[in-house]
């Protein structure tokens, strides 16, 4: 397993960088991002952190607030994919 640590903020300009780094690494290995120290992000960080997860990387330490957006985000996400199917 590699574990990234993640610290400080994540936000649209990092999301790019940290893309490439999860498609540079071998899909053999189990990868895990550590945001125990992360203290900010933004929405385009919090729709990475919902699509990495979704694509088998673990998050760990990931605090409540963020926990709590992304829960929120993928609920709207789902509301807007629901009304665009219906019309």
């Amino acid at each position: 397993m590699v574990v990234f640590a993640l610290t400080g903020r994540i936000q649209t300009e990092q999301v790019k960088e940290l893309k490439a780094l999860l498609q540079s690494e071998s899909t053999d290995r189990d990868i895990a991002l550590d945001l125990k120290e992360v203290k900010l992000v933004d929405r385009e960080a919090v729709r990475f952190l919902l699509e990495t997860e979704a694509e088998g990387t673990e998050l760990r330490n990931c605090c409540a607030y963020i926990r709590e957006w992304m829960s929120q985000e993928k609920h709207g996400m789902q509301l807007r994919e629901a009304e665009s199917r219906r019309g």
